[in-house]
């Protein structure tokens, strides 16, 4: 189960880091009001990622 663990919380790592890659580079194609909309979305997966992180800790 450790193994399994590890491999999720490194996947959920790549997950945040390649989101926010995602993000900082879509925001300079998008309008303004729509860059803000992926940020915040980009921020509540990033949120629920670290309980799904932190679930798997306990």
């Amino acid at each position: 189960m450790t193994e399994e663990k590890n491999e999720i919380e490194k996947l959920i790592d790549t997950m945040i880091s390649s989101g926010d890659d995602l993000v900082k580079n879509i925001k300079t194609v998008l309008p303004d009001s729509m860059a803000e909309s992926v940020e915040m979305f980009h921020e509540s997966n990033i949120a629920n990622l670290k309980k799904i992180k932190e679930f798997l800790n306990k």
